[in-house]
Formats: structure tokens, C-alpha cells, sequence
């Protein structure tokens, strides 16, 4: 037997609105004719949210609105498609977070855990992304943050094998979009891992084997850090407004899609982009 309870999704509803009004452009431009799909717009919108904010499974969609599974899933990838084709071109957000007057920006990456596991790696044994460092399979997405910890732009996925710096690399817009913005005197600030690409992203200074580091080096260290500190707070507030960020079970491929998606979200939320 089934108890049916009445919820309140925590979303704003210029947030709904907002993906509704998405949605209905969607449909339009499919050339959907009226009264042919299962849910309306609205509804529509508040299974997405409720998948990103609440996590709730696909099945538990479909049941809560009597629609059938595989058409929970149409509607959660239409929703995530246009939500993710919304969101920021790296050279944008840092536009305007130069307009915004913005004295640094931060790159870090997340690992999005996914249970879609077995498919083999370049290393024989080893699963494509399955990441050694977190123990688990998981996705590489790297955030750039507003000195506030802002999230301002993420990346599409890359495997969670590959080291920050090799994931880096494999997205060639990334690269000399960060260093046009450096060329200004501002700063992009990344842990050691990005340490293979110095002359763009600005690390912490490594202690030397068998040395030590100096006054200087260790001031440096001590204010790069806690700058860092605070800039990390962008991975950290995405995965907590949005539950699905914590595993996702839908195709690995589609983990950098989705986080875009949560970043548009976030920005419509808030009201805020830079």
C-alpha cells in the first residue's frame, strides 16, 4: 500500500518559472503539438528540480506523476539539455568577472561519483573511471570561482583517472582562455595539482627534497592557501544545493552536462552570475 504526503521542494519560484519557461521554448521548436505530452511544462520543471535538489530516482518520478519510466528519463534529459546549453562559455565568465572587478579566480577539480562502472581503461585492470586518489568511480569536473568561492564556470567531464593537470589539458579551450586572463596581472589559483602548468595557473611552492623553505616561501604558501580556502567553497556549495551531484547514475558522459545544468540552476537561485 501507498501513502501519498504532501512536499515542499526547496526552490524559489522564479527558479521554476524560469526552467518552465525553458522548457515551453523546447517544445516549441520540436513543433510538440498541444496537449500531447503526459505532463505541462510546469510539471515538467518540478520533476527536474526535484531530481536535482532531492535526488529522487527516475522510478519514484514516474510514479509520483503515473507516467512510465522511460519517459521520466525523456523528461529529465530534456530538462537537463536545455538547462545545460544556458550555461556560461568559459570566456564569458571570465568577461565578466573581469567586469565585476574580480582580482583573481580560483580553478579546482570535483570528482562526481557514478556507479556506472566496467569499462576498461588504458591501464589493463583498471576501470576508465575509477579514480585511485577518492576510492571510487567517479567523474572529473574542474570549477572556476569568484574570490568568494562563486562558482562561475565548470567543465565538460573527463574521466576520474586522470590527474587535475591531464584533465586540464584535455579541454583546449581552457588553457589560453586562462592565460588571455592572466595576461591583465590577475592571477588563476590551483593546488599542486595543477603544478605542470605554472606558468598559467599559480600553486603553492613545493618543499624541496631534502630542503627547506624560506620566510618568503612559507608567507607565500600561507596566503596563496587561505585564499584558496575560500575559493573552494564553489565545488562545495554545488554538491550540497544539489543532491544529484553526490552520484549520478545516468550515463558518466553526461556528468559534465549535468553539473552545467546545476550551475545555471544555482545562478538563477541566487540571482547572481559573477
Amino acid at each position: 500500500m501507498s501513502v501519498t504526503y504532501t512536499a515542499v521542494l526547496p526552490s524559489r519560484e522564479e527558479t521554476v518559472g524560469f526552467l518552465e519557461g525553458l522548457l515551453e521554448a523546447e517544445r516549441a521548436r520540436r513543433g510538440t503539438r498541444a496537449d500531447t505530452r503526459a505532463l505541462t511544462c510546469r510539471q515538467q520543471a518540478v520533476l527536474v528540480l526535484r531530481c536535482f535538489l532531492n535526488n529522487t530516482r527516475p522510478r519514484q518520478l514516474a510514479t509520483d506523476n503515473a507516467i512510465a519510466k522511460s519517459t521520466a528519463y525523456d523528461y529529465l534529459h530534456e530538462g537537463i539539455n536545455v538547462l545545460a546549453a544556458c550555461a556560461p562559455r568559459l570566456e564569458s565568465a571570465l568577461l565578466a568577472a573581469k567586469a565585476a572587478g574580480h582580482s583573481h579566480v580560483s580553478i579546482d577539480g570535483t570528482l562526481i561519483e557514478t556507479n556506472r562502472n566496467r569499462t576498461p581503461g588504458p591501464t589493463r585492470g583498471v576501470d576508465l573511471w575509477w579514480s585511485g586518489k577518492h576510492d571510487n568511480h567517479s567523474g572529473n569536473v574542474l570549477v572556476v570561482t569568484a574570490p568568494d568561492g562563486w562558482p562561475l564556470w565548470t567543465s565538460a567531464v573527463r574521466p576520474g583517472r586522470e590527474h587535475d593537470t591531464t584533465a586540464l589539458r584535455a579541454h583546449p579551450e581552457i588553457l589560453p582562455a586562462l592565460a588571455a586572463w592572466t595576461a591583465d596581472g590577475r592571477p588563476v589559483l590551483g593546488d599542486l595539482g595543477y603544478e605542470g602548468e605554472r606558468d598559467t595557473v599559480t600553486v603553492a611552492i613545493k618543499k624541496p627534497a631534502g630542503g627547506q623553505l624560506t620566510d618568503a616561501q612559507k608567507a607565500h604558501n600561507r596566503t596563496h592557501n587561505g585564499r584558496r580556502a575560500i575559493d573552494e567553497r564553489g565545488n562545495s556549495l554545488l554538491k550540497t544545493t544539489f543532491k544529484a551531484l553526490r552520484n549520478v547514475s545516468l550515463c558518466p558522459w553526461k556528468i559534465g552536462r549535468i553539473v552545467a545544468a546545476a550551475l545555471v540552476l544555482l545562478h538563477v537561485e541566487h540571482d547572481r552570475t559573477t
